[in-house]
């Protein structure tokens, strides 16, 4: 994984560019590792006797992630959007395989 340049050492906004494509990249890239945990999810719950959607779960990451938005400075009220958008695509992969209770 290259290593990303400094926004305030990009001269261009070709070199800024390139920085934004590389993050994109590697956000994708974490997002791939992510629906991994979300596959063993699906093959774990079953056995411990949880459905796809735990909302107490949900709401609880939700507010990990608005707390980590607030502490490195990312508008919250974004960062929830965003997670809320992953979690019910998260949730609704795990149902395909486990079903919906």
């Amino acid at each position: 994984m290259p290593t990303l340049t400094p926004p305030q050492d990009c001269h261009s906004m070709q070199d800024l560019r390139v920085q934004i494509d590389r993050l994109d990249r590697q956000l994708i890239e974490m997002l791939v590792k992510r629906a991994g945990y979300i596959d063993r999810a699906s093959e774990l719950k079953p056995g411990e006797g949880l459905p796809a959607r735990i909302p107490t779960r949900v709401e609880d990451v939700v507010q990990k992630v608005r707390a980590s938005a607030d502490e490195l400075g990312l508008d919250a009220a974004l960062a929830e959007q965003l997670w809320r958008i992953l979690i019910d695509w998260s949730i609704a992969r795990e149902e395909r395989v486990i079903g919906s209770d």
